[in-house]
């Protein structure tokens, strides 16, 4: 199975390195590779405005869009739910089968 190589370092300094499977019908995984950069970027250009935003929002709201998506496809309902809850699951256990590393604070 292909994978997609992803590191991002979230804003408090943590860096993961993710190994996300690609589904077998993956059309360009660079094309993949750059939307889910801009997504992330246009989300934390997003809540450095509004800092007072919690994760369980933006964890709603891109669930929200996950859904809108699916159902844009012309395509059977059950055919698109099951496809975006098989991707949202593999990409769900790559994450967290990453490894993160953890900025040391403190003083020497």
């Amino acid at each position: 199975m292909k994978t997609l190589p992803y590191r991002v370092e979230t804003g408090t300094g943590d860096i993961f390195d993710i190994e996300f499977p690609l589904h077998e019908e993956t059309g360009d995984p660079v094309r993949v590779n750059q939307l889910v950069s801009q997504l992330l970027t246009t989300i934390d250009r997003d809540l450095a405005l509004f800092t007072d935003t919690s994760n369980g929002d933006v964890l709603q709201a891109v669930s929200m869009v996950l859904a809108i998506r699916a159902g844009m496809v012309h395509a059977d309902g059950d055919t698109t739910r099951h496809l975006a809850s098989q991707l949202l699951s593999t990409a769900l256990d790559a994450v967290a089968d990453a490894p993160r590393q953890v900025p040391q604070t403190g003083r020497a």
